[in-house]
């Protein structure tokens, strides 16, 4: 029970959350995205403290939780606007534990030097240990006006982290990349491309966030915590258990020294194909438009070549085995959950044998998306022919393989 001080009048959670839920319930005449000020709905000054039983709880104590439910309020109103079929996106400065269940949040207000690049990356891990999953920081910087490296840099970062967006104070100068150079306009398209291309990745994760919590970014030391050296490693992290990022966070890198963990992992980096063991340190060049990423051996991750279709790519382990998931729904409604419309299916491949099934007893989804291609990297030599089994039929496929 709550009782009455200093002028505060209590309500049960319904009637406070109510009244707010309405605000977003109303539709928007131009269709855009409805942005409102919040700056003063926190209770008047005069109100210092309540009685919650025996306890005196000071208003600065109650910010946070206050958080919370407005964050859920905005989310119950914007289902109730569209009837309960459209999934709300609602993103917040502020928020508190269990603010995951309701949207995306960012780091702050933050500043466009090299220094807040690199803290960004600790915060968003730290973010996502404590189950905040959809996170991500401004990128270039929200105060200040990024140099041209410092923006190239931010973006390639961003890109791999969950939550991804520019975004600065109206007072700061123009920055969209066309405005910094031909050069500057070409390597921060190729990073959002990549971007594009990882988003069935993405998505897969997100899933995997959804029904068991585990973030799709995780410091080293979730995939390999026997391994004392990732302990206190937050520069670099893992994109689920399949993409080991390296940002450059340092002005003027021309090389960079990066340290592979599992003694008994295989790397392959993304742009050159090149294999590396686990367990060593390699120092590589590095230009503005190149950032050190690695897929893991023993993962398949699909990626986006164009509208309704994907590719399959298998990066082998050191025993010759790749597993990977790829999950679909419609993309904005709660069908996945009502109807259970949504499509997760398994790939694996061990001792030359591809398999593509489904990975979940529940679920039915029929779209267009197809796996246009599938790309094998580490076999010990060449297939001379591959055949396709198929429920009713049996047909050889097209088959490309290096020179080398």
């Amino acid at each position: 029970m709550i009782e009455r001080v200093g002028g505060l009048i209590p309500a049960p959670p319904s009637q406070l959350l109510c009244p707010w839920a309405r605000h977003f319930t109303l539709p928007a005449s131009s269709g855009a995205p409805l942005v409102c000020e919040t700056t003063d709905i926190l209770p008047p000054s005069g109100v210092i403290h309540f009685k919650l039983k025996r306890y005196f709880l000071a208003i600065c104590v109650l910010k946070n939780p206050l958080v919370l439910t407005q964050h859920k309020a905005t989310v119950e109103g914007l289902i109730t606007r569209s009837g309960g079929s459209e999934r709300p996106f609602v993103l917040s400065r502020s928020f508190f534990a269990g603010s995951q269940r309701f949207g995306a949040v960012w780091t702050g207000d933050n500043v466009a030097t090299w220094d807040y690049l690199r803290i960004s990356i600790p915060m968003v891990l730290s973010l996502s240990l404590a189950g905040v999953a959809f996170c991500g920081a401004d990128v270039g910087g929200f105060v200040q006006d990024p140099e041209p490296e410092l923006l190239v840099r931010w973006y390639q970062a961003a890109a791999l982290q969950p939550f991804f967006r520019g975004h600065a104070a109206m007072e700061t100068k123009r920055r969209e990349p066309w405005l910094f150079g031909e050069e500057v306009t070409a390597v921060i398209r190729s990073a959002i491309q990549q971007r594009y291309r990882l988003l069935p990745f993405w998505y897969t994760l997100f899933h995997r966030a959804h029904t068991c919590g585990l973030p799709p970014v995780r410091p080293l030391w979730v995939e390999f915590p026997t391994e004392e050296s990732t302990f206190t490693v937050d520069d670099r992290y893992m994109i689920g258990g399949a993409l080991l990022a390296c940002p450059v966070t340092e002005p003027g890198i021309q090389e960079v020294q990066v340290s592979l963990p599992g003694p008994e992992e295989v790397w392959y980096d993304i742009h050159s194909k090149k294999v590396y063991g686990g367990g060593g340190t390699l120092r590589l060049p590095v230009t503005l438009d190149s950032v050190p990423v690695f897929q893991r051996g023993g993962s398949v991750i699909c990626r986006s070549v164009g509208s309704g279709t994907c590719t399959a790519d298998f990066h082998l382990s050191v025993q010759g085995g790749a597993e990977g998931e790829l999950y679909l729904d419609d993309g904005h409604s709660f069908c996945f959950r009502d109807r259970k419309a949504f499509s997760l299916r398994g790939f694996s491949m061990q001792a030359g044998r591809l398999l593509c099934r489904a990975a979940s007893r529940e679920g039915s989804f029929h779209c267009g998306t197809v796996v246009q291609s599938v790309t094998v990297l580490g076999m010990k030599k060449p297939p001379s022919s591959v055949t396709v089994y198929a429920p009713g039929e049996c047909a050889g496929v097209q088959l490309h393989a290096p020179a080398d």
